[in-house]
């Protein structure tokens, strides 16, 4: 799958996820990179959760939410199952912005 058709699918999942929260996403990017920085990673949120900050923060850069590629596509083998697993990783590194760890986020089913 190309990188275009990818990240409409990134696209897609975004879409799906309930307006309230994405009203609630406060100066975060979602992006899509092909290589994960280590082994079996298939996203990352870097930044800084909502529950983390305080009066002292402002003026700094948006937080990253990244959904790597390559990662996803080695593990699916139709469109369906690249669709199914982005939509995990994004509201898996979605709910990371919110606070939610990854214990609560495997008891949840988006682990």
């Amino acid at each position: 799958m190309g990188r275009e058709r990818f990240e409409e699918l990134v696209a897609d999942a975004l879409d799906r996820v309930p307006a309230e929260l994405v009203r609630l996403l406060n100066n975060v990017v979602v992006l899509v990179e092909d290589e994960a920085p280590e082994p079996g990673l298939l996203g990352l949120y870097e930044g800084y959760a909502l529950t983390r900050r305080g009066w002292d923060y402002s003026g700094v850069l948006p937080d990253r939410i990244m959904i790597y590629r390559l990662p996803i596509l080695s593990i699916c083998r139709t469109e369906a199952d690249v669709v199914r697993e982005v939509t995990v990783t994004v509201v898996h590194e979605i709910a990371h912005h919110f606070g939610i760890d990854e214990a609560r986020l495997h008891e949840l089913g988006w682990g």
